[in-house]
């Protein structure tokens, strides 16, 4: 239960990182702006980028930070986070599907009618390869059984089927262990996995998939695009949040600050809508993972060309 609660710190951190940043950006500088110290600073003779660059600085090493928080210690948190949820709070996961078609090599397609991941068994089993667009092997079994010990695959009761120079030979028997380029993770639950993934995990998952030609890719290459995006989020917000506070107003920096709150959430908002876009295969998942980023930069370039200097 600790361990559940405990795993959402990192989580919810990571998730408000861009906005803390942006918070904390303009209300030090709103408070330097109205003591006039941004003012005092242009005066004498320091240039808008000098006074920018402490902050780049900063935000640099956040986003560093976040990158690093992002692709290796949360994934591991939302593992032990999401296992609890599948444990005590989610129902229990039965892999329903049936007639499942898969490509584990470049050759090689393998058949399932059903499969059962309480027991790992999977029955009708049949398993093609291929040499060009010509048939060169095909197994059927009647079930194929995951051996935790050996970690491999017993195929019972199978059927060898050999072509060869337009001649057909066939071989019975009872059973073989054999390694296959699937495993029982396959068939378990999905959810929410592309957040358990670390980068290197990703990327693997991401090919795997490409290789088997999966129709839900796009989650995962946004989830994978996203990774690098996110730390460039708090680099151009800061920026964005020290342009937008650095004048001196009537009103003070009460509004600035909250200026900075709509600004951040209308960028929140924007992520996750472009998000939800991406990975509904509506829009390029690379496109859909920077365009938040693209927008915003191009707000904050605008705004520093008007700002006066």
């Amino acid at each position: 239960f600790q361990e559940y609660y405990l795993n959402f710190i990192p989580y919810y951190a990571n998730m408000l990182s861009p906005i803390i940043v942006f918070i904390a950006a303009v209300f030090v500088t709103a408070n330097l702006a109205s003591h006039t110290e941004i003012v005092a600073m242009i005066s004498s003779g320091m240039s808008l980028k000098r006074i920018l660059f402490p902050y780049f600085i900063a935000s640099v090493v956040v986003a560093i930070a976040v990158f690093f928080l992002l692709n290796w210690v949360i994934p591991n948190a939302n593992k032990v986070r999401i296992n609890f949820e599948n444990n005590y709070i989610r129902q229990k996961f039965y892999f329903n599907k049936q007639n499942i078609h898969l490509k584990i090599a470049p050759k090689v397609y393998v058949y399932l009618q059903s499969y059962d991941n309480i027991s790992n068994i999977g029955y009708r089993f049949t398993m093609e390869k291929f040499e060009g667009t010509t048939l060169e092997q095909k197994l059927e079994s009647s079930r194929i059984v995951w051996d935790s010990t050996k970690r491999k695959w017993r195929i019972d009761d199978y059927k060898l089927r050999l072509f060869k120079d337009n001649k057909e030979m066939v071989i019975y028997a009872r059973a073989i262990d054999t390694a296959l380029n699937l495993r029982p993770k396959d068939f378990q639950s999905t959810y929410m996995l592309n957040e358990q993934l670390t980068l290197t995990e990703l990327n693997e998952y991401i090919d795997q998939l490409k290789l088997r030609g999966a129709d839900n890719i796009e989650t995962y290459l946004v989830e994978r695009y996203e990774r690098f995006t996110y730390p460039f989020a708090i680099i151009i917000l800061t920026i964005i949040g020290v342009i937008v506070s650095a004048r001196k107003t009537r009103e003070g920096s009460g509004l600035q600050i909250a200026f900075g709150f709509v600004l951040a959430f209308i960028y929140i908002f924007f992520i996750v809508v472009s998000r939800g876009i991406g990975q509904q295969g509506n829009l390029n998942p690379l496109l859909a993972a920077w365009l938040p980023n693209i927008v915003f930069c191009l707000v904050g370039i605008i705004m520093y060309i008007r700002i006066p200097k």
